[in-house]
């Protein structure tokens, strides 16, 4: 993966390339979704100017390293019309923002722990890693077991510095309930008869996780997979949402 974003001096993915009037790179998979969405819904399509309303700011961890943050990531940068159009309330805006947020800040940490929750995961996981990947034989047997060795340890060490439970699938399953008490029982998905950005966002974190136990695991003890199920069938009918972003190159 490094050497694929070698271009880059933003070091994480994704990274998205847009082929506008120049080439404007995107970093940060929430202010990605947010340019695209603004692109498409609003009257303004200068991809430029867009993103232009999500300037990057540096700051300090906990740690004193260096890092980059986007403070207004979870909005889209609308008109008025445009954003009742959009939301039709603004309890609406507030709450697609509110879990937008969390599958940020909370939702995502839980991966790692849970897929390479123990030695036989680890190495599933990256089993899976190598077999997707660009790997040749030698590079993918070294990653496959160093990889999955070192990712073991980091686990433990994600574990302590989210507090998370001695069994960590317990945070998971708690987590996916609590997103689907968010949704309740009068609508499909948070956004209402059809997803919001919020859904797609938790939807993105949890599909990394398909085929490996800590999926099966998540299905059979929490009330996510009804959700989940419609989810994957929205996705794969959306060919419309596919054009529209071709149209970006």
């Amino acid at each position: 993966m490094r050497r694929e974003i070698k271009f880059s001096i933003y070091r994480k993915v994704p990274i998205l390339i847009a082929h506008a009037e120049e080439n404007l790179q995107l970093n940060d998979s929430s202010v990605i979704i947010s340019v695209m969405k603004t692109y498409l819904l609003s009257r303004r399509k200068n991809l430029e100017e867009i993103a232009s309303y999500y300037p990057s700011m540096k700051s300090r961890n906990e740690k004193g390293k260096e890092v980059i943050e986007y403070n207004n990531k979870y909005w889209l940068m609308l008109d008025e019309q445009e954003t009742k159009c959009a939301y039709g309330t603004k309890e609406s805006r507030a709450e697609e923002m509110k879990w937008r947020r969390w599958a940020d800040d909370w939702l995502v940490h839980l991966i790692s722990p849970n897929v390479y929750r123990t030695p036989r995961e680890a190495l599933a996981s990256f089993d899976y890693i190598v077999h997707e990947g660009k790997f040749g034989g030698v590079e993918g047997f070294f990653a496959k077991y160093v990889g999955a060795m070192a990712m073991f340890f980091v686990s433990k060490m994600l574990k302590r510095r989210h507090n998370l439970q001695d069994d960590v699938r317990q945070d998971l399953y708690k987590a996916a309930n609590d997103w689907v008490a968010a949704i309740g029982k009068k609508r499909p998905f948070l956004g209402g008869e059809q997803p919001n950005l919020a859904d797609l966002a938790v939807f993105g974190v949890l599909r990394v996780m398909e085929d490996l136990e800590a999926f099966d695991d998540l299905m059979s003890h929490s009330k996510l997979q009804p959700w989940y199920i419609k989810m994957r069938k929205v996705m794969q009918e959306a060919p419309a949402l596919h054009r529209a972003l071709q149209q970006l190159h």
